[in-house]
């Protein structure tokens, strides 16, 4: 029985969120194998991020060269084997070097299977990207969990063979549906150039004010409600288990709403709702609290970066690769790169105040929010 389009594509999105669970729970074993401080750990995460950020806006022009199926498939193969590069890299340079690649594909990948799904919202007319990232969520948690699982009972290099051969297997299925839903046709002029118009910067912007409250509550959550709450080490767990597991569970839910309400009146409750619940948690003065607060923010943030890619691979006058280069680029810096400065401000102030002040992000998604009515095509009216 072959797949759907739509079901394809869903495939890919959880494939791409394993295969970056899967790197998050391996952080530990890597870093134990190559006797790494954790400087030098972070210095590595930098240097996946460095490949993430430079590739995603060079993809979008690929993409509007060679067609959206050539180059979804070519950079799902590749992000499928990674985790073996890394695991099997025999020195710190070249472990660097495997980084650097599991961020170019990974990110790449990560674009253009966006790019994928916006075409096949315009084939079936009906909003799917929530639930796509509903299945990179999922992703996520399965990659962290078989990770925990294998790492604790198997050595790495098992776990890596596992994790190759589950990915490739999933992205092997998945790749015989992509010839049949591109919609656009390659561009073979494309030229290596930014964008000469606000608006994809403008989306871009929304997504980055969703996206660094979610970096914050991955990065910054547990120690928050560890240090300045006085939670337990299990109980600061729960923040981000919270947020995470509210906002996928969500996410399977945010298609229908946004067709029924339009992606601006969508897009504006559930800003408000992630700005309520990231105020509850920033001025908490209990861990009980501040977990319920995490919960709502993710409630509210669930719909918030999948609409803002809808919108900018719609974009009148520019190809959809293009577009939602430039939204993934600006949008996962809030995700990667931005939260790295957050632990430098909460020890100046307190990670209250910084949670607190992150929450005024999501009041600017919530002015900004007519940015992302082309998100709707033509299926719905806006608002």
């Amino acid at each position: 029985m072959s797949l759907s389009a739509r079901q394809s594509v869903s495939l890919l999105f959880l494939v791409n969120g394993f295969l970056l669970g899967t790197w998050a729970g391996k952080i530990p074993a890597f870093a134990d194998r190559l006797s790494l401080s954790e400087s030098s750990v972070g210095l590595m995460i930098v240097v996946f991020g460095v490949g993430s950020i430079l590739t995603m806006p060079v993809i979008g022009v690929v993409i509007a060269r060679f067609g959206t199926a050539i180059v979804t498939k070519f950079l799902s193969i590749a992000a499928a084997t990674t985790i073996l590069w890394i695991t099997l890299s025999p020195n710190v340079a070249l472990a660097g070097v495997a980084l650097f690649a599991f961020g170019a594909f990974i990110a790449g990948m990560d674009v253009a299977m966006n790019a994928f799904a916006v075409e096949v919202e315009k084939k079936i007319s009906k909003p799917i990207m929530s639930s796509c990232h509903g299945f990179w969520s999922l992703g996520g948690l399965g990659g962290a969990v078989i990770s925990g699982y294998f790492l604790e009972f198997f050595d790495p290099y098992s776990h890596a063979i596992v994790t190759t051969l589950l990915s490739g297997l999933v992205v092997a299925a998945a790749l015989p549906q992509l010839k049949s839903s591109g919609s656009s046709a390659p561009l073979k002029k494309t030229k290596l150039a930014f964008p000469r118009v606000l608006l994809p910067y403008l989306v871009g912007f929304v997504a980055l004010c969703a996206a660094m409250p979610e970096g914050a509550v991955l990065d910054w959550s547990a120690l928050y409600l560890k240090q300045e709450l006085g939670a337990s080490a299990l109980t600061a767990t729960f923040a981000f288990g919270a947020f995470s597991g509210t906002m996928a569970i969500v996410r399977f839910f945010g298609d229908p709403i946004r067709a029924h309400y339009g992606a601006v009146r969508t897009m504006r409750a559930c800003a408000i709702i992630a700005f309520a619940g990231l105020l509850i948690a920033g001025t908490a003065n209990s861990a009980t609290i501040a977990i319920a607060g995490f919960l709502i923010a993710g409630l509210g943030m669930s719909n918030l970066v999948p609409i803002a890619f809808s919108a900018a691979g719609n974009l009148p006058g520019l190809a959809p690769g293009i577009g939602l280069s430039m939204a993934t680029t600006i949008g996962y810096s809030g995700l990667l790169v931005a939260p790295a400065s957050f632990g430098y401000l909460a020890e100046i102030f307190s990670f209250s105040s910084v949670f607190t002040g992150l929450a005024a992000a999501l009041l600017l998604v919530v002015f900004l929010a007519q940015i992302v009515r082309h998100a709707d095509g033509n299926s719905v009216d806006s608002g």
